[in-house]
């Protein structure tokens, strides 16, 4: 990974520092104290900074001692004390290395949305059934792989396949850093395997669509109620069927946009609606994040991939057993693994490519 010139480095963590002392001086000013919003914000803030000074307060001991070791070895100090010396750097420098890598990537901006929940959207692509079998095996790497890191998964919208498969699926997660580590899978993903129903053994290649947008708050977001179209109508099942006596489902229209969502796994008409807000509002603050900052677009340029819809990102190839992630040039033979959630084989290593080419940007 890229370091940053050593003495940039000092100059942003220097400024930082003076930046930290400042917001101790306001966040005891009685008047802040009494304005809660603005108190918990700027605690927030002090959480985070306090950790990159207290890194650099660190640093800067290193730098001193690797400094008292070095002076002695360049002076005339007898030879235990040398031998003492050089030992302190053997363990210092190393120490001052790590700290070196791990500052610059302290002081890169963070990504807002990177603490929120998501709502994540599969849809089957090309492919037929098949497609539809491989957006059931995407749900599910990805609600295994939230039940690993300890996050929850609620089922939002789905329209089955009828033979185990969805249509589309449409879930939240909600958790801890849920988009700072979710965001990499929005794209086309792709499968290469013999179908359950093909007969010859010949191997197919389907798609399925992932978007992962992240949820929007209320306070975020206002909707114009009478912006909005909402027609009720009975849920119905595979081929059409219905499957419920009332009008429980929901179909809303922003009518500005012209963005719809539709929602009715639940029973209740109510919780349907409520549910199909949530959607919408995320895809109208990705919407809008889009059109009004031209500065976003650029961050994504220069991430690991676009996360545009249409972009083919990984492909999960069976007959192989593995799993390769074009934007990284990643491939690995763990595809068992993968689905069954251990997702972070390919995440982690998504995040430090991320990571690197911000860098390369400061």
């Amino acid at each position: 990974m890229r370091k940053m010139n050593n003495m940039d480095l000092i100059e942003k963590l220097d400024k930082l520092q003076n930046d930290y002392q400042e917001l101790n001086k306001r966040i005891s000013d009685p008047e802040v104290i009494n304005d809660t919003n603005r108190y918990q914000k700027l605690l927030k803030k002090h959480a985070k900074l306090k950790k990159v000074v207290d890194k650099y307060k660190h640093y800067k001991e290193i730098l001193a001692g690797i400094k008292e070791a070095r002076d002695i070895l360049e002076g005339e100090e007898e030879a235990d004390v040398c031998e003492l010396a050089e030992l302190e750097l053997a363990e210092l420098e190393p120490e001052q290395e790590k700290l070196e890598e791990e500052l610059p990537v302290m002081l890169l901006p963070e990504d807002p949305n990177d603490e929120k929940n998501v709502i994540v959207e599969v849809r089957a692509g090309a492919g037929g059934d098949e497609a539809g079998l491989f957006a059931a095996d995407l749900y599910r790497m990805y609600s295994r792989y939230a039940e690993k890191q300890g996050w929850k998964v609620e089922a939002m919208s789905s329209n089955s396949s009828g033979i185990g498969g969805f249509k589309e699926v449409i879930f939240t997660v909600e958790g801890t850093d849920v988009f700072r580590r979710l965001k990499y899978e929005s794209g086309v993903h792709r499968v290469q395997r013999v179908p359950a129903t093909e007969s010859s053994g010949r191997i197919h290649t389907s798609t399925a669509t992932v978007a992962v947008l992240p949820e929007a708050e209320e306070v975020e977001l206002e909707i114009d109620p009478n912006e909005l179209k909402i027609d009720v109508y009975r849920s119905s099942g595979p081929g059409g069927q219905s499957v419920n006596t009332t009008d429980s489902a929901v179909r809303i229209t922003h009518e500005p946009t012209g963005l719809v969502v539709s929602c009715q796994d639940e029973k209740s008409q109510h919780k349907n609606k409520a549910k199909a807000m949530r959607v919408l509002r995320a895809r109208l603050k990705e919407k809008y994040e889009q059109e009004q900052q031209a500065e976003i677009d650029e961050a994504r340029k220069s991430q690991v991939g676009t996360g545009e819809r249409s972009e083919k990102i990984r492909t999960y190839n069976f007959p192989q057993g593995r799993v390769s992630d074009h934007r990284i040039n990643l491939t690995v033979h763990k595809l068992e693994q993968i689905l069954g959630g251990d997702l972070d084989i390919v995440i982690e290593e998504l995040i430090k490519e991320d990571t690197m080419k911000r860098l390369q940007k400061v």
